[in-house]
């Protein structure tokens, strides 16, 4: 599948970058190992898609100290820097370069894809979706969070706006709507949430439930059928 992957560039500063751009980021970590606690048990095995940078390993790491995690990412900067965050957390931590259809079958008793999905085309969607939910054990819980809102205008142009000024605390205009207009449009895919839904459903995913809003970004738990 064609999708994109952070260079040594794009690593460099991402630790930084994630709590600047994603409203309650650490609250976000924090529920969803929460969710994923319903349902994986104390020594349960979690995949982690687009696990590069770490933050979401050492969080959920940190949070239950018998589950065992494989992480995968295509770019082996982000990897490296995922290394170097989790620390030693790593030795229950297996991480792999490559995407979803990749990773090892499982099955596991929960999933994690945050700030991933904007990065995949359309096209791509729906395929790692089935690829996710079959490397699930029946139930089990998926946790999924991206930029998401409505590509109707003007909706979406004010989406976006909000979305470049939050780092700034003011919103978007001018010169800076501009730049976050045709960054966004070329080097993200982002759909409506009600299209996510129906993806989701559609790849054999059910009990689909929005537990986190946070300006531009979206977040879901559904649970594999």
């Amino acid at each position: 599948m064609a999708q994109f992957a952070f260079d040594a560039h794009a690593a460099a500063g991402y630790v930084e970058r994630p709590p600047r751009q994603v409203p309650g980021l650490e609250g976000l970590h924090k529920m969803a190992a929460l969710l994923l606690g319903e349902y994986v048990p104390a020594d349960g095995r979690v995949l982690v898609l687009g696990a590069g940078g770490g933050l979401e390993l050492k969080a959920l790491a940190e949070a239950q100290a018998g589950w065992h995690f494989h992480g995968v990412d295509p770019s082996a900067d982000m990897l490296a820097l995922a290394r170097q965050v989790v620390g030693p957390l790593a030795r229950r931590i297996d991480l792999q370069q490559g995407y979803i259809a990749d990773a090892p079958e499982g099955p596991f008793d929960g999933a994690v894809c945050l700030l991933t999905f904007h990065f995949i085309g359309r096209a791509q969607r729906l395929e790692t979706l089935r690829h996710l939910r079959s490397r699930l054990r029946p139930g089990a819980p998926l946790i999924l969070a991206h930029i998401s809102f409505s590509q109707e205008e003007p909706e979406r142009s004010r989406w976006i706006a909000r979305h470049a000024g939050f780092a700034e605390g003011r919103t978007a205009s001018g010169a800076a709507l501009d730049r976050a207009l045709g960054t966004m449009g070329t080097q993200l895919t982002i759909l409506p949430p009600e299209e996510e839904e129906a993806m989701l459903a559609e790849a054999g995913f059910e009990g689909i439930s929005l537990f986190y809003a946070g300006l531009s970004f979206r977040g879901w738990v559904a649970y594999a059928g």
